[in-house]
C-alpha cells in the first residue's frame, strides 16, 4: 500500500510509562535520546527491553525504542465500539495526518526536533485485552488468510530532541510499499 495522502502531520499526544504494561500516560512533552528512546519510558535503552525478546536474547540491540500510532488507528478501533484516548495502545507518539501503518520499514520521520526510523510493525499482544476484552482482536484481524496488524509501528531514535503535541511530523525517506 502506498503512502499517498500526506507527507506531513502533527503530533496529537506524547506518552510514556516507567513500568511495563499499559497504558502509557499522556504528558506535556517527551525527550527522545539517540539510540535510547523516550526518557522515562520502560522500553527505552540501548538493549531490547521487550520482556519476551529480552528473555530470549538480552544482548539484542533495541530497535523498538518508540511506538508510533495515528488517529486513523484510534478511529478504526472506535468504529468497532472501543473508543480509546492516545496511550492506551502503548504508543509513545500519536500523530494526525500520517498513515503510520502504510510506512515502509526504513522510513524516517522528523518529529519535532527528533528523527526516528521505522524498524518494524508492532505485533500486538494479549496485554491489550487488559484495556478492553476485544482490543487485541480489533487490532489483529484476519484478511484473506493473513493477519492484518493495526497497532502501530516501532521505531528507533536517530536524532534526539523534544517532542510535544502540536509539533510537525515530516516523512523524510522511503515512502512506499510496506514490507511483511
Amino acid at each position: 500500500m502506498l503512502q499517498t495522502s500526506f507527507t506531513r502531520g502533527t503530533v496529537v499526544a506524547v506518552c510514556r510509562n516507567a513500568v511495563p504494561g499499559l497504558p502509557k500516560l499522556a504528558v506535556d512533552a517527551v525527550q527522545l535520546v539517540e539510540g535510547h528512546g523516550v526518557v522515562g519510558d520502560y522500553h527505552a535503552g540501548p538493549l531490547v527491553r521487550h520482556r519476551f525478546l529480552a528473555k530470549k536474547d538480552p544482548t539484542r540491540p533495541n530497535l523498538r525504542q518508540v511506538l508510533l500510532s495515528d488517529t486513523a488507528i484510534l478511529a478504526e478501533i472506535a468504529g468497532v465500539g472501543i473508543p480509546l484516548p492516545p496511550g492506551m495502545l502503548g504508543e509513545n507518539i500519536a500523530m494526525d495526518g500520517i498513515a503510520v501503518m502504510t510506512l515502509a520499514i526504513g522510513t524516517q520521520l522528523e518529529i519535532g526536533a527528533a528523527l526516528v526510523e521505522i524498524t518494524e510493525v508492532r505485533n500486538p499482544c494479549y496485554q491489550l485485552n487488559e484495556i478492553h476484552p476485544r482490543l487485541l482482536k480489533a487490532v489483529a484481524t484476519t484478511v484473506d488468510g493473513h493477519i492484518r496488524r493495526n497497532a502501530g509501528m516501532m521505531a528507533r531514535v536517530l536524532r534526539g530532541g523534544s517532542v510535544r503535541p502540536g509539533d510537525l511530523v515530516i516523512v523524510c525517506t522511503n515512502v512506499g510499499v510496506i514490507s511483511g
